[in-house]
C-alpha cells in the first residue's frame, strides 16, 4: 500500500532558499524524518498565509504533500515563533548557529536518533528564548550534539595511552577524538591545552540535563577555552568553516567593547 500523499509532522525551519520569483526552499528538521527540503509556494508573497509560519527558527506544525522531487508545504502552524529570542541580537544569532550546526552535521534521510537531537534544538531554542546565558546553551549543546551525531570526544582516558587522565592540564586533539594526557603529548604540538575545570565541565555537560549545565556559572576565561576547542574539533570533523561563528565573534567584540 503505497503512503498517503499527504503528511503532517513537526518541524524547526533551519534553513530559507529563494526558489523562482515567489517561491522558497525551506529546510526543515523533523524528530521522525531528520532533516528534509519542501517547497513553499508562494510563500514571499505580501499575502502569503504560509510566511509567518515558516520564518527561520520557528518551532511548527507542517502539513506537506508528496512530490517527485520535493515535497510541498500545503499548510504550516506555528508552535512556538520564539518572539523574545528574536528581539535580542545575541540570541538571535545564537539561534542562527545552532540551526547552522544541525544543517551541517545531518544529512537528508540520515539514520541517527532524530528525536534525541529534535529535541535538543527544540530545547535550547526555548532556553534562549527565556533569557538564558547564551555561551552556557552554546557550549552544552555542541556537547549533546557531538554524541547524538556520532562524534561523542573521549574525555575519561588517553586516547593514546588508555590510562586515566590526571587532574592537571591535558592537551585536547581533534585528530585523536579526545584529550591526550601530559605524557603523551609533550613530544606533539598541540594546541589546544584543556584544563582542570575545563574537562570536568565538558564530562558534566557529556551527561547531565540541560537544567543542571545553566546552573552552572562559566566565567569569560573558561568559556573561551571551552569555545575554542569545540570549534576546533567541529571545524576537523566538517573540513570546513561555520559561517555563522564570525557574526557571533563579532557581537562578543562589540559587546567588550561598549
Amino acid at each position: 500500500m503505497p503512503p498517503p500523499r499527504e503528511y503532517q509532522t513537526e518541524a524547526v525551519i533551519i534553513r530559507k532558499t529563494r526558489l523562482g520569483e515567489a517561491d522558497r526552499i525551506i529546510t526543515l528538521y523533523t524528530p521522525g524524518l531528520g532533516k528534509l527540503q519542501a517547497v513553499a509556494k508562494a510563500v514571499r508573497k505580501t499575502k502569503s498565509k504560509l510566511s509567518g509560519h515558516l520564518e527561520l527558527l520557528t518551532y511548527s506544525q507542517v502539513t506537506l504533500a508528496r512530490g517527485r522531487n520535493l515535497d510541498t508545504i500545503i499548510g504550516s502552524q506555528a508552535i512556538n515563533s520564539f518572539l523574545p529570542l528574536r528581539n535580542s541580537l545575541e540570541a538571535t544569532s545564537a539561534g542562527l548557529y545552532l540551526a547552522e550546526m544541525i544543517s551541517l552535521f545531518t544529512a537528508e534521510a540520515d539514520r541517527i536518533d532524530n528525536h534525541k537531537l529534535f529535541k535538543l534544538l527544540v530545547s535550547s531554542l526555548e532556553k534562549l528564548n527565556q533569557g538564558s546565558a547564551c555561551h552556557t546553551c552554546l557550549r552544552y549543546f555542541e556537547v549533546q550534539l557531538l554524541g547524538y551525531t556520532g562524534f561523542r570526544p573521549q574525555l575519561k582516558v588517553c586516547t593514546i595511552c588508555r590510562q586515566p587522565l590526571e587532574p592537571v592540564t591535558n592537551t585536547f586533539s581533534p585528530g585523536a577524538g579526545g584529550v591526550i594526557c601530559e605524557r603523551c603529548a609533550k613530544n606533539q604540538a598541540l594546541p589546544y591545552s584543556i584544563s582542570v575545570n575545563g574537562l570536568k565541565v565538558l564530562r558534566l555537560f557529556q551527561d547531565c540535563a540541560f537544567s543542571t549545565a545553566l546552573r552552572l556559572k562559566l566565567s569569560a576565561e573558561l568559556n573561551l577555552e571551552l569555545e575554542r576547542l569545540l570549534r576546533s574539533y567541529c571545524r576537523y570533523i566538517l573540513e570546513r568553516e561555520i559561517k555563522s561563528t564570525s557574526w557571533l565573534d563579532t557581537l562578543k567584540t562589540f559587546n567588550t567593547n561598549k
